[in-house]
């Protein structure tokens, strides 16, 4: 590979991961969606599936370049520094964004994922009866979900380390958002916002070491499944983006945390600690709706352009 394909193809990789870890802070956005629209989802999962036994050997052995080629280590790095600049760097700038321009943020997310429950349902082959099965079941998981009481803040280093678990596992399944999952959790706010902000080394360092635990394991068991029942697992997986329509529903107010006196609880960094969202429906005679209906296009529309420039690359 020359130096401008291999530019072109890590360099694609490192904004590919960079889309991944963007979705991975807005609560109702999976990354794991991200993934599967932009094709790496299948390269992902069996990469991560490579972390085995025998990559142990190799690493601990000395065989550097037969283990970097057996987990496909470029193809990690590149994704995963990506992840890991955008989780990093976009932090500030979407609780920014959250706190002036939720509606159109909330809008344009909502016609992405809108655009991707039809891309993505549109590769899933033979539609026999189970298949339709799992993707009732997956929108039925995925709505409840969305209307769960989310549980109260908890720094316990246990807790912090299931909650890695938790959030990664949903950050790679498509539909499930890690972060609504630790908006559930109650550690929304200390996690995504104030630690990865502050870089605060006692509350990443269980949350890191239990993401790493549940994305080794987990993605071994999503790597059998998909390879067994990939239409049914599609079909799944398309369920969990359509009821996660219901996270990202535009018009919705913020409930805050609030004390047994009734004032409101403040996070760490001194921010209100968000609890959840109540859905309210929209009014079509402010202005405001009609913009927020044309980022919902917007955010639709840019799913169909990144689907056409992947049938060019398919076709070249």
């Amino acid at each position: 590979m020359n130096l401008n394909n291999f530019i072109k193809h890590y360099g694609g990789l490192l904004l590919k991961g960079m889309g991944m870890g963007a979705a991975n802070v807005i609560p109702g956005v999976s990354g794991g969606t991200i993934a599967l629209i932009t094709g790496i989802f299948e390269p992902l999962i069996h990469s991560l599936k490579s972390f085995n036994l025998v990559a142990i050997k190799l690493l601990f052995t000395g065989k550097w370049k037969t283990f970097a080629k057996h987990i496909n280590l470029n193809f990690l790095i590149a994704v995963f520094l990506g992840i890991f600049i955008s989780i990093y760097s976009l932090a500030k700038i979407l609780g920014y964004l959250f706190e002036n321009y939720p509606v159109l943020i909330w809008a344009f997310f909502f016609g992405l994922i809108m655009a991707s429950v039809y891309y993505v349902g549109r590769t899933i082959g033979n539609r026999k009866t189970s298949v339709w099965m799992m993707f009732l079941i997956g929108t039925i998981i995925a709505i409840g979900i969305a209307l769960l009481k989310p549980a109260q803040q908890n720094e316990q280093i246990y807790y912090l380390f299931i909650c890695g678990i938790v959030a990664v596992c949903s950050m790679i399944l498509p539909g499930l958002s890690g972060s609504f999952v630790l908006i559930l959790l109650g550690n929304y706010q200390l996690v995504m916002i104030d630690a990865v902000s502050n870089l605060d080394i006692d509350i990443l360092i269980p949350v890191i070491g239990g993401a790493i635990v549940g994305l080794l394991a987990f993605s071994h068991l999503l790597s059998w499944i998909f390879k067994k029942y990939k239409n049914q697992t599609l079909a799944l997986l398309t369920g969990f983006m359509l009821g996660s329509l219901l996270m990202l529903w535009p018009w919705k107010e913020a409930i805050y945390t609030l004390d047994e006196q009734g004032n409101n609880v403040l996070s760490r960094s001194g921010d209100l600690l968000l609890e959840g969202y109540r859905y309210i429906t929209p009014y079509f005679t402010d202005t405001a709706t009609y913009l927020a209906i044309f980022c919902i296009l917007l955010g639709a529309l840019s799913i169909a352009l990144i689907e056409m420039q992947a049938k060019r690359s398919t076709a070249k």
